[in-house]
């Protein structure tokens, strides 16, 4: 993929934009971001001070703007050096160009600071890649206070509409919209993990629809704290920050050590339609891991609604043998199988095998289960200890804490330092040894509080925890995957609390919520399909609300095949007419999950505002397509007759359109310009419609 360097400019080309900045004055100056120029003929913008109140730097676009000096916006990068001095001065030094990475190095005008900012391209994909790496050349230390990811500037002045994914634990993914007249908005965690409030993206647009508009979005590739900070300045224009938290944080660089942000990945569409398409696609084949990244997830059970913490051999077998007769493919075992763990005040940290409830250890489980034909996963929460716990009692020092203060217990548990060596090496031989002895194919590994008392005793520096922590976590997956590399491993925080780029850069999949009621679900599930691939989603039937807010199994299914299908609710109660219904859905996903999982999404509808939910994949070459269509709990008369309009398919092929109820056939045009009736009656009403491509001699 070309990237351009000519005229003390940069030029980065994607399929269908340009990335554009350069040199000025010593300074790097953002040029461009959008849809392509017919030529590669840019200029630098060179800007001058206007008056004393209002510097050269409040109208300038500095691709990474330092703190100090009159810079008074937010700054993505602020030191302290050995003598006490908070400015920093970057000047333009050189780059490097290898294949698709660019490097552009800058340097402190006095200090021994060089910053690189690096830029990556894929040849496929319109989505960019960037991140920092602060590198110190002298012999003293420096401090860092904050090191982002990415500077990003919009090009028009008019105000853009500021999307984010708000909520709390069960209800992750709400879309908050705001359009960002003057002033300044964030986004962030200081909680330790990503977060169910906010996630760690943003999107801004103008005038835009799933089809038409300006999009330009941005998401970091990281799990723990971070900060999006968006301004819209007097003279109109946006400019964004977006990292790493710099609340409680701060980072010591030895001699010659370097820091590296986390990626963020980026990019500009028309339409959020196509933002979702790009994003889908490009984290499959270059953020996924790689060794099932092409693999459709299997169809999984997990009794946890059934049993809870009350797991013994002969009960999950009872189940396992009904979910196999459904057609399930992996059989998962919750909560409550090892240490002292009856319930949830204990256990935490005892990685070993109850031997009350499993006497002869979980083999002859899981061999019963591999003989039913399917895989055997099993739950985990390694980042946590109960200090009821053998663990505990021998490692108190291991949990992060204040000698003077008594820890918060959220969940009766405490977070384990995993900035510690030895804490990493006993997990990871925990989890190495129970992967090592019992033939297990897949761990949800969960977490189920927020960091408190972050105490670091074993740090130099314990703002370095939030950072650390994280990657601690990757470290111990990927010595684990590493060694274990069939085993598949689940991002779980008490539901999505860990849903970003960087989980899924380690991890196969995501809980996407705790809350599996279905209409709820279906906002959830639509908040996440804007930026995070489906393939990752997992999407549980259960019975949840099943008195409450009953809907029927035909729904549950319509909302949970939408996603990576799953299966939690308890089989042991469900009738045979309900276990029919099961495996002829299970048997109906198979067929259609390589088009979900990986096929094209297209947002018909805008759910509870249209008072249905319309969600169509189409397959990569428009002969396969299926919509799920789920009408909400405030569907009036009025809304029983609705016009459907199918999208993506090709306009000149004819195609057969099937449902429980109806067949016929149309040509694509139509389909996608005039569409087609249906009628529905009545609150939580659903239906699958599939729509293949005929023959060219039947069309």
């Amino acid at each position: 993929m070309p990237i351009f360097v000519r005229d003390n400019c940069f030029v980065l080309e994607t399929p269908h934009t340009h990335y554009a900045f350069g040199v000025a004055d010593g300074e790097l100056q953002h040029i461009h971001w959008g849809e392509k120029c017919p030529r590669l003929d840019y200029t630098v913008p060179n800007y001058r001070e206007e008056v004393s109140q209002h510097p050269a730097s409040e109208f300038d676009k500095r691709e990474y703007v330092p703190f100090g000096g009159t810079n008074y916006r937010e700054c993505a990068l602020k030191c302290t050096f050995s003598d006490g001095c908070r400015d920093t001065v970057l000047q333009y030094d050189s780059y490097t160009l290898k294949d698709d990475t660019l490097t552009v190095i800058c340097k402190d005008r006095h200090y021994p600071l060089t910053v690189k900012l690096i830029y990556q391209v894929q040849e496929d994909s319109d989505v960019l890649t960037r991140s920092a790496e602060i590198v110190n050349t002298g012999n003293s230390d420096i401090t860092l206070h904050k090191a982002a990811s990415a500077q990003l500037h919009l090009p028009s002045r008019a105000p853009y509409t500021v999307l984010n994914f708000n909520g709390s634990w069960s209800t992750e993914f709400r879309k908050a919209e705001e359009v960002l007249t003057g002033g300044s908005v964030v986004f962030e965690s200081r909680r330790g993990l990503t977060g169910h409030c906010q996630n760690p993206s943003v999107v801004f647009s103008q005038n835009a629809t799933e089809d038409e508009g300006d999009v330009f979005f941005a998401a970091l590739g990281f799990s723990g704290n971070f900060k999006i900070s968006a301004e819209r300045n007097f003279t109109g224009l946006t400019h964004a920050v977006i990292g790493l938290q710099d609340f409680d944080f701060s980072y010591t660089l030895h001699a010659g050590e370097s820091f590296k942000t986390p990626p963020v990945y980026m990019g500009y569409t028309k339409g959020f339609a196509a933002m979702s398409h790009e994003m889908h696609r490009f984290a499959v084949e270059h953020i996924l891991p790689v060794r099932f990244k092409n693999e459709p997830l299997p169809v999984l059970y997990n009794s946890w609604e059934a049993t809870e913490f009350d797991v013994n051999e002969k009960d999950q077998l009872r189940l396992a043998k009904i979910a196999a007769s459904l057609g399930c493919e992996l059989f998962v075992m919750d909560d409550g199988w090892f240490g002292e763990r009856k319930d949830d005040h204990a256990g935490l940290g005892d990685w070993f095998v109850n031997r009350e409830k499993f006497p002869n250890g979980l083999k002859p489980l899981i061999d019963g289960v591999r003989a039913l034909g399917m895989k055997f996963g099993i739950w985990v929460e390694p980042e946590m200890v109960s200090p009821d716990s053998d663990l505990y009692r021998k490692h108190p020092d291991w949990a992060y804490h204040y000698p003077t203060r008594k820890g918060n217990e959220l969940r009766w548990q405490l977070v384990l330092n995993f900035t510690r060596q030895d804490v990493q090496d006993y997990i990871f031989t925990c989890l190495d040894e129970l992967l090592t002895e019992n033939d297990i194919s897949y761990i949800k590994w969960d977490m189920n509080r927020p960091f408190s008392e972050t105490g670091a005793e074993n740090l130099e520096n314990p703002q370095e925890l939030w950072y650390r922590h994280t990657h601690a976590l990757y470290s111990v997956v990927d010595r684990l995957r590493a060694k274990h590399p069939d085993v598949q491993f689940e991002a779980c925080a008490s539901g999505g609390g860990r849903v970003d780029f960087g989980a899924m850069h380690h991890f196969d999949m995501v809980w996407t919520s705790d809350n599996t009621d279905p209409v709820d679900r279906l906002v959830i599930q639509n908040g996440y399909s804007y930026l995070y691939p489906i393939k990752c989603m997992r999407a549980w039937v259960t019975d949840m609300n099943r008195t409450s807010r009953p809907t029927s199994l035909d729904y549950r299914f319509n909302v949970s095949m939408q996603g990576s299908l799953s299966l939690g609710g308890n089989l042991l109660e469900y009738t045979d007419e309900e276990l029919k219904t099961c495996a002829k859905y299970i048997a109906l996903y198979k067929e259609l999950r390589p088009l979900v999982q990986f096929g094209k999404l297209y947002r018909l509808t805008n759910g509870r505002a249209d008072r249905i939910s319309m969600t169509q994949y189409v397959d990569k070459n428009r002969e396969n397509s299926v919509l799920f269509v789920c009408t909400q709990p405030t569907t009036f008369f009025a809304d029983r007759f609705v016009t459907i309009r199918l999208k993506g398919l090709c306009p000149d092929a004819m195609y057969r359109v099937q449902s429980s109820g109806e067949e016929f056939t149309a040509s694509g045009g139509v389909l996608m310009h005039c569409g087609f009736h249906a009628k529905f009656t009545h609150a939580f009403a659903s239906e699958i419609y599939r729509i293949k491509k005929l023959p060219e001699a039947q069309g």
